[in-house]
């Protein structure tokens, strides 16, 4: 039996009465599971005394099909028959719900899994919801949920005025350890959005807990994000989408692998290994992605390999592997110039670090120690900020 349960497992049983009798729209993915893996949208739609109107679905889609920034049509959801909301579609202004698809709700329940890092956008969908509904007077109610990584490690800068888009809309380090709703209730009183906010709590999850010791079932957040230890590298080699190096997708192993054709994995991984990062070692790898960067062509590469949870610095070492292949490849390394999450003015690795320090001193050769003293500071006032926040 699970140890911890979730905000949806609360709600319908001891904290019913937080929806009883309205009428309510539910913000959802494939992770709005149960212990029982049942889908809260079934479960709230049966429901006697919950009267659900419509689904709001985040990036990737109510049932978690799309790929990552691919946008999504509203539609029908074919087992409940309610109507769908994308609130990610073409362009910035699809990420928030409209003021007719909030007519003639009473709250928007949220209720989807996180991943504890900065950049993934279900946490932006979360605040922008909460902006939307703070001016149509429309409650919104969050269910809680496990953040995987723990909530005790906080890892990386914060978000720099200019630097600000959907993969950081507030000042949050990378790895924030957070739940998602301590990441709302401290949106909503520390930058001003207002809204009528309620948490239902999840009941037995401790700061020091990871996902596999809650008991609950992991379901993938989203298409390439496979398994926990996925979560785990995320805050750090999410940085690689900000070059044209292939972060994995289009293999099994995601974010844990990544390289480019011009790469050599032996020489990469002795160079990592060298920097002696805490709680990863590094192996050369060889893969061929089916679709994404390099579908379909060999790659040299390397593979992490996380070896001590608590000591893994997981921001720390994606930094340190952008900066190895810059160092070793100059001439073939490229930052991602392209848009990024509806951004086509600023770098996509800066929107990724929060600002520019990180890239200017990669390109300037600085060592590994210097950049990462960039953000130390970042790191203890978020500590201070986020205490009064904290709901566990």
């Amino acid at each position: 039996m699970p140890c911890v349960r979730v905000g949806l497992e609360r709600v319908l049983d001891e904290e019913a009465g937080v929806l009883a009798g309205r009428r309510i729209g539910l913000l959802c993915n494939p992770t709005s599971v149960d212990a029982e893996l049942r889908h809260a949208a079934d479960l709230l739609h049966a429901r006697d005394g919950m009267r659900l109107q419509a689904l709001f679905g985040p990036e990737h889609g109510v049932r978690g099909d799309a790929q990552d920034m691919i946008a999504v049509e509203t539609s029908r959801d074919a087992r409940t028959g309610l109507p769908v909301h994308s609130l990610y579609g073409d362009d910035p202004a699809s990420l928030a719900p409209t003021p007719e698809s909030l007519a003639g709700l009473d709250a928007v329940v949220f209720d989807v899994q996180d991943v504890g890092s900065r950049y993934y956008t279900y946490v932006w969908t979360l605040t922008l919801t909460m902006q939307a509904c703070a001016a149509a007077g429309v409650e919104v109610v969050v269910l809680d949920r496990p953040n995987p990584l723990g909530g005790v490690a906080v890892e990386g800068g914060l978000v720099a005025d200019g630097y600000r888009s959907f993969v950081g809309l507030h000042p949050v380090p990378n790895r924030h350890g957070l739940t998602v709703g301590e990441v709302a209730t401290l949106v909503n009183e520390r930058h001003g959005i207002g809204c009528r906010l309620r948490v239902v709590r999840m009941s037995g999850w401790r700061r020091e807990m990871f996902f596999d010791d809650t008991g609950l079932p992991w379901v993938l957040p989203s298409p390439n994000m496979p398994t926990l230890d996925t979560a785990f590298v995320y805050p750090g080699m999410c940085l690689v989408e900000g070059t044209e190096l292939s972060e994995g997708r289009g293999t099994t192993r995601p974010f844990e692998l990544f390289g480019a054709p011009f790469l050599d994995g032996l020489r990469l991984a002795s160079a990592l290994e060298e920097e002696r990062l805490p709680g990863v070692r590094f192996r050369p790898a060889g893969f061929r992605p089916t679709f994404h960067k390099f579908a379909g062509t060999p790659c040299g590469g390397v593979q992490l390999h996380v070896t001590d949870r608590y000591a893994f610095r997981p921001y720390l070492t994606g930094v340190a592997v952008l900066r190895a292949v810059q160092e070793l490849w100059p001439e073939e390394f490229r930052w991602r110039t392209r848009a990024y999450e509806f951004v086509a003015d600023r770098p996509a690795i800066d929107l990724l670090c929060g600002g520019p320090a990180v890239r200017k001193m990669i390109d300037a050769g600085a060592p590994l120690d210097a950049i990462a003293a960039t953000w130390r500071e970042d790191e203890a006032r978020f500590r201070a900020a986020r205490t009064p926040h904290l709901l566990y």
